[in-house]
């Protein structure tokens, strides 16, 4: 299924390609404020981002649903995993072992990071934004925007409230255009600040 928004398409994605996404995912952020704070060392966090954000892709291919849309020679450049949170459904498949062999050394902080977003995260019904991803090489086209513009006018329809965390000032910002607000922020020891923002449905 696709959707034209504003000269950009967006396609429920289908069929997933899990490899795909995760290189997406990976490659948009594996160098931001809050991986290089979980992974110092620019060599390891290259070579274990991909299996980290594998659980999660994995994760929302099962439960969740993934958006995605592609540059002018079919390959996929930007990706958003949303998962409906408006009913109960279970973790991620062997997160633990999962997580500490994708974390290796770093899983102190990565263990760290978990409880701080589990603490935060609110319990009413919603739709959480757990990953909003471009390639950089596609960034400040317009993609995010597409992506969580396609959803959020479901969520307005259907009445249902957003979730996300915001991991630097400029997602921030993006954000808050499209309507979240901040609800909390998150200081990570000795890291970076993750802005918690929740987004009204409009009518």
């Amino acid at each position: 299924m696709t959707y034209a928004i504003q000269e950009l398409v967006v396609r429920h994605v289908s069929p997933l390609d899990t490899a795909e996404i995760t290189e997406v995912v990976a490659d948009a952020m594996w160098d931001g404020p809050v991986a290089r704070w979980l992974q110092p060392d620019p060599m390891a966090r290259r070579r274990n981002v991909p299996r980290y954000f594998e659980i999660f892709v994995d994760y929302a291919v099962q439960y969740g649903e993934v958006y995605g849309t592609a540059d002018e020679t079919g390959r996929m450049a930007a990706v958003a995993l949303w998962f409906p949170l408006t009913s109960m459904i279970p973790p991620p498949f062997e997160y633990e072992r999962r997580v500490k062999e994708a974390a290796e050394d770093a899983i102190d902080r990565v263990q760290q990071l978990d409880v701080a977003l589990d603490a935060n995260h609110p319990l009413e019904p919603h739709h959480y934004l757990a990953f909003l991803a471009v390639r950089p090489s596609r960034q400040n086209h317009g993609l995010g925007s597409a992506l969580i513009g396609r959803h959020h006018a479901r969520l307005d329809q259907a009445g249902i409230p957003a979730y996300l965390e915001a991991n630097d000032p400029r997602n921030r910002d993006l954000y808050l255009r499209h309507g979240y607000q901040v609800r909390s922020v998150i200081d990570l020891p000795d890291g970076p600040p993750l802005w918690t923002m929740w987004r009204a449905p409009m009518v």
